[in-house]
């Protein structure tokens, strides 16, 4: 059977159409594209897009229609093969490996970030219950975070990878708390110092693993989609560690319906390199006889929101960003932020924010939502 059949029939599998009509459906530009994905699999599919040799009307339709079905159990990976055996023979992100993603993702220029998040410099899940916009949505996911934690004046709260300094900005004004935060990229930090200059903040330029003290509460706000499966009972023995006796943790992450032990191929090439997902199982044995599970909320629909509209801020800006970005890191920013908007809107994968305590909450948790 010919490459373009055997793609033709793939597709139609999850209701795609090769140069269809419908939103979802795809407009090949080079015929060449059906063998590279199927000898190339993820990483031939996000190449090729990069390459310009496919189009989509709504790349994030075409996502969504294709996670709806498992096509990519149809098609041998050999990069994933590839990818899931130096899982198993090393520590993808030990304190060395776990820099690359600092280095080629967070340490690009701010400027862009600015125009693509917005002035609270939040890239993590916007929360949309009751917002509007952008910004509004990632000022209730602060204060949800807040809330969840009660937070206190004077509460000392350590937290781990902490972006642009957004959250310990926060807490620190609206709720009087000390911040402590580690990250490992040197341009967040500069940024969150500049951002915090004044406030009752500190910025450590240091892995989490390296975190020292004893903390009221602590936060992990996207940091565990970096921390790689043989990491994730050392994520929860720092975090153990690290709280008193009464103390209360919240872990926001993007979270996987199966375990892995790797990522994405293009992903894990062009975007997050040693990044992957953690699922229920994987999480909960991490926590096994060290914390107690205070709370558990799946709000992965809003990421599907907040991925199109960081889409649209980068299209509203791209005028002046093409200056200083060319065509190819669009496309390849377009497929990354829109390939994932329909992963989220097929419930391939989700955002949790889990609350936890050390000793357990006398009297009980009360969920806020």
């Amino acid at each position: 059977m010919k490459h373009k059949q055997v793609i033709e029939q793939l597709l139609g599998k999850a209701r795609v159409r090769i140069n269809g009509m419908e939103p979802g459906d795809i407009l090949v530009h080079n015929d060449k594209f059906y063998g590279r994905v199927l000898a190339e699999g993820s990483l031939g599919l996000g190449e090729s897009y990069m390459d310009g040799w496919w189009d989509a009307g709504r790349l994030d339709e075409f996502f969504s229609k294709f996670h709806s079905v498992p096509l990519d159990q149809a098609v041998v990976d050999k990069h994933l093969v590839i990818n899931a055996l130096k899982a198993r023979l090393f520590n993808m992100q030990n304190k060395r490996l776990s820099k690359r993603v600092a280095q080629q993702h967070y340490d690009l220029d701010s400027a862009f970030y600015e125009k693509m998040l917005g002035p609270r410099m939040q890239y993590t899940c916007a929360y949309w219950k009751r917002a509007q916009d952008l910004e509004a949505a990632q000022e209730h996911k602060l204060d949800l975070i807040c809330r969840k934690l009660r937070l206190q004046k004077g509460d000392r709260v350590l937290e781990l990878g902490c972006g642009w300094g957004g959250f310990a900005h926060y807490a620190a004004t609206t709720y009087g708390c000390h911040v402590t935060a580690y990250n490992i990229s040197a341009q967040q930090v500069a940024y969150a110092r500049q951002w915090c200059k004044g406030l009752p903040v500190e910025i450590v330029h240091g892995d989490y693993r390296e975190a020292r003290g004893e903390f009221d509460k602590v936060a992990a706000i996207g940091l565990c989609e970096h921390v790689g499966y043989k990491n994730y009972r050392t994520l929860m023995q720092t975090i153990h560690r690290s709280l008193k006796r009464r103390g209360l943790c919240l872990v926001h992450t993007i979270g996987n319906n199966a375990s892995v032990s790797t990522a994405d191929p293009w992903f894990d090439k062009y975007i997050f390199p040693g990044g992957m997902l953690p699922s229920v199982a994987q999480l909960s044995a991490a926590m096994d006889d060290l914390l107690v599970m205070e709370d558990w909320h799946n709000f992965g629909p809003d990421y599907d929101r907040t991925l199109v509209a960081w889409q649209d801020n980068v299209d509203r800006h791209w005028e002046e960003l093409k200056t200083s970005f060319d065509e190819r890191f669009y496309r390849t920013w377009r497929y990354y932020l829109l390939s994932l908007a329909g992963a989220f809107r097929a419930r391939r994968i989700h955002l949790w924010q889990i609350v936890m305590s050390k000793q357990g909450v006398l009297g009980g948790y009360e969920p806020v939502r």
